[in-house]
C-alpha cells in the first residue's frame, strides 16, 4: 500500500525516487517551518489502547499525549509504541497514525520504533512481553547460546515482524556489559563479556538492518552508548538513587567496545544512558548532556554520523518522577534542552515539548542551521526506509507474517538451547519419560505430556522446582518493575526449597534474570539449571532428554552478597570464590 501523492496531483521533489537522496532531503528541508523542524526532534511514546484502539479523547488518555495532538498540532513524527495488541490491531493503528500524519501540510510519514518484543519481560520502560510475536528467551538467552548466526536469524526475524506491523525504528540491542551482579537491566544484556557482547551486539545489528539500512531494514538504536552497566551500587539511573556511574577498576574502554563493534556493523542510531560518570576526567553529567562523551567522542573520535536520540525524559519532570537531569537538576528545561543540543545529540527521547527548541533558535541560544544539522539527518533516514513511497502496511498480511509456526517453533528450541545446565549429580538428567515427577512453578498439565505427576515429594522420583532470582520489591509507579538489590534468598524462601531437596532428588531451575546467589541450593539440589525466558515446555524438553542444554553462562554467579558489594561495578568476573564462573555448562 502506497501514499497518495503530493496535494492537487503534483510531485515535489521531495517526494520523487528517481531524484538523488540528499537532493530529496535538501528540499524537504527548505520547505519545513521551524516549528516542523523541532517537531522532528522529538521522538515520545504513543499510547495505543487496548486491542488496538486509537485513542482520540483526552478523558480517556491515562498518561501520555494524544498522538493526534502531537502530529497536527507539535509537528511530531517520531513515536515509540506503548502497549501491546495483536499483530494485525498494531498495524491497523500503525495505518490510522500515517493518515493522520499524510494530512499535514508537507505529508511527512510517521517512524515507528519500539522496545523489544520478543521475550518474556513485562516493563512498559524497556520491554513489552511477546504477544502474537515469537517468544525467545532474554537477549542474556542468547548470550547463553553464543552463537552469531542464531543471534542474527533471530533479528533477522524480528525485523521481518516489525516490518509487517509498521515498526521501523528498534530501540535494541543493548550492548551493556553486565559487570554489576545487581544492575536491574541485565535480562536486556548480553552478559559480562566485551567480546562476547560485541560479536553478538553486531550480528543483531546485521540481522535487523542487512548489509546496509534500506526499505527493507529495521534501524538499530543500538543503547546505553557508552556503555551503562557500571552503576553504583547496581542501582538503575532510571531513579536518582542510581544516578552515579562509576569506574573503580578503571575500565571505561573495556565498556566502550562493543559500541566499536556495532559502529563497524553499520548501527543506524545511538542512544546514550542516563548514568552520570563520577570521579573520572569526564563531565559530571549524564551521557545524553555530556559534550565530550556525545561531540568529542562518539562525533568526532569515532565518526559517527548518525542519529543520536536520548534516552527518555531528559529534559522534563512527569507524572513518574522527576526528570533525568543527573548533574544539570538545577537547569530550567529549556537549559536542559539547550545543553541536550550543544552536547551533539538530534533527538529528545520521551518528550514531547518543541516549543523548547522553537524558543531556543527564536531568542538566538541555538542557530537554526545547527538544527539542520540534526533534521537533515532524520530526514535522511525517512527516506532511506523507504517510508515516503510506502508508509503503510498490510493489515490482512500482518497475522500470516507474525508469529508463524516456523517463527514460534524457532523461539521455542532457542528457548531449549539457552538452558544452562550448572549440576548434574550421578547423570540425573536427562529423566526418563514417565518418571514420577512433584512439581513447584511447573504447570502440571504441561509436566503430565513428559511424567507422572504426583502431589507430594514423598510419592515422586524426582522433584522440579522453578525458582526466580530473589530481589527487593520497591515501590513507585514505575520502580516496582525494575527487579533490583538482593540477590540472594531469605531464610524463609530458601527453607521451603531445601525441605523439598532433603526429601527427594530434586532439580532445581532458576530464572536466571539477574546473577543469583545460590550455594546453598546449588549444594544440596540434585540437579541445577539455569533459565533466561523459557516456557514450561522448552525446559522440560531439555530435562527429559528431548533437547540436550547448550547454554553457558554469560555471567559469574556469586557465593554471597558480601561478595557482590565488595565487586568493582566495572569489572567482569570480579567475583572472588563464585559458585559458577563465567563460561560454565554441562551437556549430555
Amino acid at each position: 500500500m502506497t501514499r497518495n501523492r503530493f496535494r492537487g496531483g503534483a510531485t515535489a521533489p521531495y517526494e520523487d525516487p528517481s531524484l538523488p537522496m540528499e537532493e530529496r532531503v535538501e528540499d524537504l528541508l527548505g520547505r519545513l517551518t521551524l516549528e516542523e523542524k523541532a517537531g522532528l526532534m522529538f521522538h515520545s511514546q504513543a499510547v495505543m489502547g487496548p486491542g488496538g484502539e486509537f485513542i482520540d479523547d483526552p478523558e480517556r488518555m491515562q498518561w501520555g499525549q494524544l498522538v493526534r495532538d502531537m502530529v497536527e498540532n507539535r509537528h511530531m513524527n517520531h513515536f515509540n509504541l506503548v502497549g501491546g495488541a495483536e499483530p494485525e490491531e498494531i498495524a491497523a493503528w500503525h495505518n490510522q497514525v500515517q493518515k493522520i500524519a499524510l494530512s499535514t501540510r508537507l505529508g511527512i510519514p510517521v517512524t515507528l520504533s519500539s522496545d523489544p518484543r520478543h521475550h518474556f519481560t513485562e516493563n512498559w520502560a524497556m520491554s513489552t512481553q511477546a504477544r502474537g510475536f515469537a517468544q525467545f528467551p532474554e537477549t542474556t538467552g542468547l548470550a547463553a547460546i553464543g552463537d552469531e548466526e542464531t543471534v542474527r536469524a533471530f533479528a533477522n526475524l524480528v525485523r521481518r515482524e516489525y516490518l509487517a506491523v509498521g515498526i521501523r525504528v528498534a530501540l535494541h540491542p543493548q550492548l551493556d556489559l553486565a559487570t554489576e551482579p545487581r544492575w536491574a537491566r541485565t535480562s536486556g544484556t548480553f552478559g559480562e563479556s566485551a567480546d562476547l557482547t560485541g560479536r553478538l551486539g553486531a550480528a543483531y545489528i546485521k540481522g535487523l538492518q542487512g548489509d546496509a539500512l534500506g526499505p527493507h531494514s529495521v534501524a538499530a538504536m543500538t543503547k546505553h552508548f557508552p556503555g551503562g552497566g557500571p552503576q553504583k551500587d547496581g542501582e538503575d539511573p532510571h531513579f536518582p538513587h542510581g544516578r552515579e556511574q562509576v569506574y573503580p577498576g578503571g575500565m571505561f574502554d573495556h565498556h566502550l567496545a562493543p559500541f566499536l563493534k556495532a559502529l563497524e556493523a553499520g548501527t543506524s542510531q545511538m542512544m546514550p544512558y542516563y548514568g552520570m560518570p563520577v570521579d573520572t576526567d569526564m563531565e559530571a553529567v549524564g551521557f545524553g548532556f555530556n559534550k565530550g562523551v556525545i561531540t568529542g567522542l562518539l562525533r568526532e573520535r569515532l565518526g559517527f554520523d548518525g542519529i543520536v536520540c536520548t534516552d527518555w525524559s531528559l529534559v522534563n519532570d512527569t507524572v513518574y518522577g522527576e526528570a533525568r537531569a543527573w548533574g544539570v537538576e538545577q537547569l530550567t528545561s529549556s537549559e536542559r534542552t539547550l545543553k541536550v543540543i550543544e552536547a551533539g545529540c538530534d533527538q529528545f527521547g520521551g518528550e514531547s515539548s518543541p516549543d523548547l527548541v522553537v524558543e531556543l533558535v527564536r531568542t538566538g541560544q541555538v542557530t537554526e542551521e545547527r538544527i539542520d544539522t540534526s533534521v537533515r539527518r532524520l530526514l535522511r533516514e525517512k527516506f532511506v526506509l523507504g517510508l515516503f513511497e510506502n508508509p503503510f502496511v498490510d493489515v490482512d498480511a500482518a497475522a500470516s507474517v507474525v508469529g508463524t509456526a516456523e517463527a514460534v517453533r524457532a523461539g521455542r528450541i532457542a528457548q531449549s538451547r539457552s538452558v544452562t545446565l550448572l549440576k548434574n549429580t550421578g547423570t540425573l538428567l536427562p529423566l526418563a519419560e514417565g518418571t514420577r515427577v512433584y512439581v513447584e512453578g511447573v504447570d502440571p498439565g504441561t509436566a503430565a505430556g513428559y511424567s507422572t505427576v504426583v502431589a507430594t515429594p514423598e510419592e515422586a522420583d524426582v522433584a522440579i522446582l522453578r525458582l526466580s532470582t530473589p530481589y527487593d520489591k520497591r515501590t513507585g509507579p514505575l520502580e516496582t518493575y525494575f527487579h533490583a538489590g538482593r540477590l540472594a534468598f531469605d531464610a524463609d524462601e530458601l527453607a521451603p526449597v531445601l525441605d523439598v531437596c532433603a526429601k527427594v532428588p530434586t532439580v532445581v531451575d532458576i530464572y536466571l534474570e539477574r546473577p543469583a546467589v545460590i550455594p546453598e541450593i546449588a549444594e544440596v539440589s540434585a540437579a541445577l539449571v539455569g533459565t533466561y525466558g523459557a516456557g514450561d515446555g522448552p525446559l522440560l524438553d531439555v530435562l527429559f532428554g528431548r533437547r540436550a542444554p547448550e547454554g553457558r553462562l554469560p555471567f559469574q554467579l556469586p557465593r554471597s552478597m558480601a561478595d557482590v558489594e565488595r565487586q568493582r561495578p566495572d569489572m567482569p568476573s570480579d567475583g572472588t570464590g563464585p559458585v559458577f564462573e563465567f563460561g560454565h555448562g554441562l551437556t549430555y
